[in-house]
């Protein structure tokens, strides 16, 4: 078919679209790192704006000498890969069953569920559930919690749902169960969603916060992102000081330099992931959220 000049029209618009959109979004990102291997004396006065000036990694060495730091990063990875760990478990096993054809009241079952998305009991009495649990300041307050999402067990049993019932019928012919049925068929064919679910459920781990802020009180099981905020945060109280003396200078340098290190130590593993799981991300979203 042969292109009309608003069918050009119209594809230059969208590259010109892309390309402003792909600008504003890469931008940050280019500054935070940019600004990360500066000298900080540049960020302050505004003279360091795409390029790194006056190259170092002086903000990098003293994120990974800094003990807080450290600690926070090696708790949010436990944490990220527990709970996703635990997360997937329960995700599957809510979502099975419920994309069983002979499963009675599932409809009443997903109602329930879906009430929880719309209607919670709130932050103090989850508190206090928690603390009578026996979970404040502990490892599991981090994933327990949130062991599983409403929205994700959707996606995910539509996804099953999907998958040829003949499969299954052929499995049961030949003696197999329910477990083996999911383990030998179903699973093996939901990679896609699998994967998408790995993401979600992995970047919400890795880049929380609240919880944390609201159960723990040992220091030393505070995340990554909890340790974070507490140098922006003294970053932000330095600001309200004038400093005159060359030492608090000096800090106020140092903390703008580790504020940017720390956003790029902070986000590079999930940078690092999304790229190998992208792919997946089409067939696995639409394939679960459109026949819902």
């Amino acid at each position: 078919m042969k292109e009309t000049r608003g069918d050009r029209a119209f594809t230059v618009f969208n590259y010109i679209f892309l390309a402003i959109v792909a600008l504003v979004v890469l931008y940050p990102l280019i500054f935070v790192l940019s600004a990360s291997l500066s000298n900080p004396e540049y960020v302050l006065s505004g003279d360091m704006w795409l390029w790194p000036k006056e190259f170092t990694v002086e903000a990098y060495e003293k994120v990974f000498q800094n003990k807080d730091i450290i600690n926070g990063f090696i708790n949010t990875l436990k944490y990220t890969f527990f709970g996703t760990l635990l997360n997937i478990v329960m995700t599957i096993c809510a979502a099975y069953p419920l994309s069983r054809r002979e499963l009675k009241g599932k409809g009443v079952i997903m109602a329930f569920m879906v009430f929880t998305m719309f209607f919670s009991g709130g932050l103090i009495p989850t508190y206090l559930l928690i603390r009578d649990l026996g979970m404040i300041n502990t490892f599991w307050v981090m994933i327990i919690p949130n062991a599983v999402a409403v929205w994700n067990i959707i996606i995910m049993r539509t996804f099953f749902q999907s998958i040829p019932h003949e499969l299954e019928e052929s499995a049961t012919i030949d003696g197999a169960g329910h477990f083996r049925i999911l383990w030998s068929v179903v699973l093996p064919l939901s990679m896609p969603v699998m994967a998408v679910m790995v993401l979600f459920y992995a970047v919400g781990h890795w880049n929380s916060y609240f919880q944390a802020l609201i159960y723990l009180q040992d220091q030393s099981k505070f995340p990554l992102q909890l340790i974070l905020r507490q140098i922006l945060i003294q970053g932000q109280v330095d600001d309200m000081i004038k400093s005159t003396s060359e030492s608090l200078l000096s800090q106020k340098l140092s903390i703008e330099g580790l504020k940017y290190a720390v956003l790029i130590v902070a986000n590079l593993p999930m940078l690092m992931l999304y790229p190998f799981l992208q792919k997946y991300f089409v067939k696995g979203v639409m394939i679960g959220s459109l026949k819902g």
